[in-house]
């Protein structure tokens, strides 16, 4: 069975590659990517159509291009990318409407997979070990990304229930960082002095970019849709205390009672450096950890790559560290099939 793909968010990193990689797929016959700005990543076979998904023209690319299954990767994760915090909010909030509205009327629309963060659970001194997909948050987003993820959630799930004939899949990944993409985590630990929250060591968990788009792929093309409908946890196994991740960078780290990280960050913000947004420095106080039983049971979905060893794979890729001289060494052992 073939498929037709519509991607958004194809001008940044993720929907970029992750269209690059249907379009090879031997079962996809064809990707319609769409952006408002030219992608600079080469998209392979995929088809760019430059295009707002906030304009109703969107409905009329998916009727013409048959589409099947939609990828929806065009949620703005800073406001430097958008151009400030109205558009980002703009574009996630009122965009994902538009396009839930045009697969609403869509006669083949049947998968609808959105593209979702572990943000949406917040960070806060309440929060359980780790939270699974049926967790509430106890501190609930606020700002930024994370709220206009929760928003963009509480659509979809409208959706669902509007549509039942239509598979939804949420995923909800974690940290992604790796060699090549940059996020503001990337920006964060790319610091010469990373600055830290004065008596807080938060846990983290991360997701290799590699396994991001592997996640992505698998659900996206599901023999069976219906099998997959649901929400899910992504990320690599393990996690890492931030004290272990800035001595494993060997930079020196400052730390700042809370408030004043939150002033300081938003100078860098400013600057373009880091994004220290009043979400951002809560996750570096408190951290969090998420549970991916559901999507390993599920759908078969296991991250090949741990947390520790993804942010490894980052640093080295960064050429922030010559670090862990063992990581490289093991690795090049697997990908040459040693062992």
């Amino acid at each position: 069975m073939t498929r037709s793909v519509l991607v958004t968010g194809a001008a940044r990193y993720l929907g970029g590659r992750v269209a690059a990689r249907l379009a090879e797929h031997p079962d996809v016959d064809r990707v319609v990517a769409v952006d408002i700005v030219p992608p600079r990543l080469d998209l392979g076979g995929a088809e760019f159509i430059r295009a707002d998904i906030r304009n109703p023209v969107i409905a009329k690319i998916m009727d013409a291009a048959d589409v099947d299954t939609v990828v929806h990767a065009g949620v703005i994760a800073t406001p430097m990318q958008a151009g400030g915090r109205a558009t980002m909010k703009d574009i996630n909030v009122i965009g994902t409407m538009q396009l839930l509205a045009a697969c609403q009327k869509s006669a083949t629309v049947r998968h609808l997979v959105v593209k979702s963060t572990a943000s949406v659970y917040g960070s806060g001194p309440r929060d359980p070990a780790m939270f699974t997909e049926d967790t509430a948050p106890k501190h609930p987003p606020t700002s930024g990304w994370a709220k206009d993820s929760m928003e963009v959630e509480g659509y979809v799930r409208g959706f669902a229930r509007r549509r039942p004939d239509i598979a939804v899949s949420i995923l909800r990944f974690a940290n992604v960082i790796g060699p090549s993409i940059d996020t503001a985590m990337t920006s964060y630990f790319s610091l010469p002095v990373i600055p830290t929250v004065l008596g807080f060591d938060a846990r983290l968990q991360f997701l290799h970019e590699d396994d991001c788009l592997d996640a992505m792929q698998m659900i996206a093309l599901a023999e069976d849709p219906m099998a997959c409908a649901g929400v899910y946890n992504v990320a690599g196994p393990g996690a890492l205390m931030l004290s272990q991740a800035v001595r494993r960078l060997g930079r020196p780290a400052i730390a700042f009672p809370r408030a004043l990280l939150g002033v300081a960050g938003r100078s860098l913000g400013r600057a373009g450096l880091a994004d220290f947004s009043a979400e951002q420095v809560r996750f570096l106080t408190y951290g969090r950890v998420i549970d991916t039983t559901r999507i390993s049971a599920d759908v078969g979905f296991t991250a090949r790559w741990s947390t520790p060893d993804a942010f490894a794979a980052f640093a080295l890729g960064h050429q922030l560290t010559p670090l862990l001289p063992a990581f490289a060494a093991q690795r090049h052992e697997t990908e040459q099939g040693v062992g």
